[in-house]
């Protein structure tokens, strides 16, 4: 562990990714103890704060601490005025996440990570699953390894928000990367994807926005594809959350894909979400240079 890591009180959920972090009240956190929880996301991948009370508030000023925010998305809207960065997963307003995905990976450059907050939970269901995309890749066979640091896939938003854009927004969506949101045009991105800060290599296609494998025949994209995802979302590449009153969860978003089960029948279940701005995403062909210290 890092001297960096030692300041928190850090418990690891398995070999590989996740851990849960106490003790830490994240709205009083010091610069030091938030630069230690920045370099925890990106060792573990997926951070759990249990009993914290932050607001829509103060999830903004958290974010803003760790990262420059992004709006809430590229098409849905703030959940108020006074929080463009905030949005609102509402059960009640179709907000459900049941489907494997990564955040946002059909713009130019996906969010860098995610903070997510319990604010209305079900009596029993709702949780969430992350998948670990650098351990999936490094357990795929090698041959299959070489396959995939060859291809580029297309993200296409218009399969889950086309039609959200252009009749619940009039197709004016938010302000992303300085530009207003009119249309969504599918972009190319490597399969798998080099991480900016470490190096190491996951698979960064998912059945949400993923549409096909550039170059090669339908059924050829179909196949890899669901091998990959197939592989992807293993038990053993896995970790469940089970949400409680006062959770916030923070996620790597360059380095997994996540899922939230939809197993609450007609009980409401809202979580708030805020993402950092990320980078372009870079694939093995691609030369990788550690950040600046």
């Amino acid at each position: 562990m890092t001297d960096t890591l030692r300041e928190l009180a850090l418990t690891p959920l398995g070999p590989h990714f996740a851990a849960r972090v106490t003790g830490l009240d994240l709205d009083r956190a010091t610069d030091g103890e938030l630069a230690a929880v920045r370099a925890a996301l990106v060792a573990h991948k997926v951070l759990f704060f249990p009993d914290q009370r932050l607001d829509d508030d103060g999830q903004v000023r958290l974010g803003r601490r760790l990262g420059e925010l992004t709006a809430s998305h590229p098409v849905v809207g703030g959940v108020d005025e006074a929080h463009p960065e905030v949005y609102a997963l509402d059960s009640a307003d179709n907000g459900f996440a049941d489907v494997w995905h990564t955040d946002v990976t059909f713009v130019a450059r996906p969010p860098l990570g995610a903070i997510l907050r319990a604010v209305t939970l079900p009596p029993s269901g709702g949780d969430t699953t992350w998948a670990d995309s650098q351990l999936a890749y490094d357990s795929l066979a090698e041959p299959v390894r070489r396959l995939v640091d060859r291809l580029v896939a297309v993200h296409d938003g218009n399969r889950e928000f086309g039609y959200y854009l252009a009749h619940r927004r009039g197709g004016r969506g938010s302000v992303w990367e300085d530009e207003v949101v009119t249309r969504l045009d599918p972009v190319e991105h490597p399969v798998v994807r080099v991480h900016p800060e470490t190096g190491r290599r996951g698979i960064f296609v998912n059945p949400g926005f993923t549409s096909h494998i550039v170059g090669v025949s339908e059924a050829e994209s179909r196949a890899v594809l669901d091998l990959l995802y197939a592989h992807l979302t293993k038990p053993e590449h896995l970790v469940r959350h089970r949400w409680r009153p006062g959770d916030v969860v923070m996620w790597d978003n360059r380095s997994t894909a996540h899922y939230a089960n939809r197993d609450y029948g007609t009980a409401r279940r809202i979580v708030h979400r805020i993402t950092l701005r990320g980078d372009r995403p870079r694939g093995p062909g691609d030369p990788w240079r550690p950040p600046a210290a």
